[in-house]
């Protein structure tokens, strides 16, 4: 992983969600220096194929195979539908991870109208209130929750404003339903990634600010998925972190924040 300078050539997706497939270079979900540590059992149109192939990689011998559900979550009865056939395939539900999420660029608010305005917000935090609504029911004591903000929520991005707002609500959310949910045995906490390379990022971004997408942070470049997602492990984990709930973890590559 590089240290410094410029990490990715000029690149633009005009569309969201963004693919991997893609990207160049693509995202590194793996790594020869990460060891599995068996904490966790894998549970999990051409993107669904990807994720899917993805996760059959990376199973353990005796888990169930992965299934990968196109819908916009931004609706309840998509919602409900996801986690529907995820218990009629596994029988409950463990582990609850609210990952959804879109961004747009504005120079002004006067340039958000009330469409682009319900469309952020019902993908990055509708989405997170209903999938929990409908998960609940088939969770037990024990079970967790762990829901994706961004350093968008401490430090705020003018161009990416409603973005940012819906980042902020997932804080106070996880926050609000962890004091909700502890007496029944879930806890729920939250991680807040810094500059990532996912396909967010050229389906928002121009060429040019891909090519130096990351070079802000002290560590002076964007971080890959595999550095983020032990941050999951260790949350989903009770072996790990069985008296942690409410919380945010924070990889970002070195920012300060007051979190």
């Amino acid at each position: 992983m590089a240290s410094g300078g410029q990490k990715f050539p000029p690149q633009k997706q005009e569309r969201q969600p963004g693919q991997e497939h893609v990207m160049e270079p693509t995202p590194e979900f793996t790594s020869s220096d990460y060891t599995p540590s068996n904490k966790l059992r894998a549970q999990e149109d051409k993107v669904a194929q990807d994720t899917r192939h993805m996760l059959k990689k990376a199973k353990t011998s005796d888990a169930k195979e992965p299934m990968a559900i196109a819908a916009d979550l931004g609706y309840d009865n998509n919602c409900k539908r996801v986690v529907d056939e995820v218990v009629n395939a596994y029988g409950r539900i463990d582990i609850l991870i609210n990952n959804a999420a879109e961004q747009y660029k504005s120079c002004s608010v006067e340039e958000i109208d009330e469409e682009k305005l319900e469309r952020v917000f019902r993908t990055n935090i509708f989405s997170y209130f209903f999938t929990v609504r409908h998960a609940l029911k088939h969770m037990k004591q024990g079970s967790c929750m762990i829901n994706t903000t961004s350093v968008n929520a401490y430090k705020g991005s003018k161009k990416l404003i409603e973005y940012t707002a819906t980042k902020g609500a997932i804080v106070a959310y996880t926050r609000a339903l962890a004091l909700q949910l502890v007496e029944r045995g879930i806890r729920v906490n939250g991680v807040a990634p810094g500059p990532i390379w996912t396909p967010l990022i050229p389906s928002s971004f121009s060429e040019e600010e891909c090519a130096k997408f990351g070079s802000e942070v002290p560590m002076g470049r964007a971080g890959q998925p595999i550095e983020v997602a032990p941050c999951y492990v260790f949350l989903a984990c009770n072996h790990c972190s069985s008296y942690i709930t409410g919380q945010v973890l924070h990889p970002k590559g070195g920012t300060v924040v007051n979190a």
